[in-house]
């Protein structure tokens, strides 16, 4: 049965209600508080007709009622308008990253801000290796045997190694070598790089070749092996604010679930781009989690996507000022990683 439209403005009432009371909402409260222009015992037979579909239930023998994760869906897929965001918030925000030092800088700060403008748990992805390009590589010398090769993706990571050498090396072989390895790989995606090592070595001169063969079996351990993905998270004390217990009345599920970095990756990677991904209670394939909605979106200069970021809270979340909040700081983070 498809909803007409009172039934869905009831709806988006008990919602906005539940959200901002936390109380179960009653057919006298949402006459009074909302233009519906029904009488009462309308609105009545309508949230029994919304019951009956599974959208909002009786969580105890009041006559109030909340919505279920089926009546957070359909608010979210037909209802919700994204709030936009206040000119003060958007100057908040950017006065926020705006002083960001490196890379780090603008993960933390960025974290830390979602916190606490959704007043939720906030998770940020460090921008992936697997999705960024070389930048510029150097190679400083340490000494006749020892280099220190320094990438820099262009998404501000830098990543740092020691080469040891298996002769000494003069300082200018080194800057040769250094010049040789920007003009193969600099621009180059990191995914894309192995074929271009082995051709490094490969058009060495016989003397250089096993300096060249060190050197190149390090650059790819920064460039290709680095399967680890890093995480920021911050707002975990916003979890005790209520609707995130499980029936026995503990956060310890979902403390656990957001201490185990692959389950974080799961929720807030493998986003689109420019798309917000809301997930809602059962939705969430994570058992501990299923108290819990997650929004999350990708981020990257342009339109190419180097992580994601998002925001965990209860099923009763504010979601149309979540999922603006998630979309503006993930624009302003790609901002500022364009402009690096």
């Amino acid at each position: 049965m498809s909803l007409d439209d009172r039934k869905l403005e009831v709806l988006r009432a008990i919602v906005e209600d539940y959200v901002a009371t936390q109380e179960p909402v009653g057919s006298k409260a949402l006459v009074e508080r909302h233009q519906l222009g029904v009488s009462p015992a309308t609105v009545r037979n309508d949230m029994a007709v919304l019951e009956e579909e599974g959208y909002i239930r009786q969580p105890h023998t009041s006559a109030g009622r909340v919505p279920t994760d089926a009546g957070y869906r359909l608010f979210v897929d037909r209802l919700s308008r994204v709030k936009p965001l206040s000119p003060a918030e958007r100057r908040a925000i950017e006065r926020f990253l705006v002083g960001a030092v490196d890379l780090d800088d603008v993960v933390h700060r960025t974290v830390r801000l979602l916190a606490q403008l959704t007043r939720q748990v906030a998770v940020v992805q460090y921008p992936s290796l697997a999705r960024s390009s070389v930048r510029h590589l150097e190679l400083v010398p340490v000494s006749t045997t020892r280099i220190m090769l320094v990438m820099i993706a262009d998404t501000g990571r830098v990543e740092q190694r020691l080469v040891e050498l298996p002769a000494p090396v003069a300082p200018d072989d080194v800057m040769e070598m250094r010049s040789k390895v920007n003009e193969k790989l600099c621009n180059q995606k990191l995914a894309d790089t192995p074929p271009l090592v082995q051709a490094l070595v490969d058009d060495s001169p016989p003397d250089r070749r096993t300096t060249m063969a060190c050197l190149a079996s390090v650059l790819l351990e920064t460039l290709v092996e680095r399967s680890e993905e890093r995480l920021a998270l911050a707002g975990t004390a916003n979890l005790t604010r209520g609707g995130m217990l499980d029936f026995q009345g503990s956060l310890r599920p979902v403390l656990e679930a957001l201490e185990e970095e692959v389950i974080l990756l799961k929720l807030i990677g493998e986003v689109e781009p420019s798309t917000t991904r809301v997930r809602i209670g059962d939705e969430n394939e994570i058992d501990n989690l299923r108290s819990a909605s997650v929004v999350s979106t990708g981020y990257g200069p342009g339109v190419t996507i180097v992580g994601g970021l998002g925001v965990l809270g209860p099923t009763r979340m504010d979601y149309p000022g979540t999922i603006a909040t998630v979309r503006a700081v993930a624009r302003y983070v790609g901002d500022l990683l364009a402009q690096n």
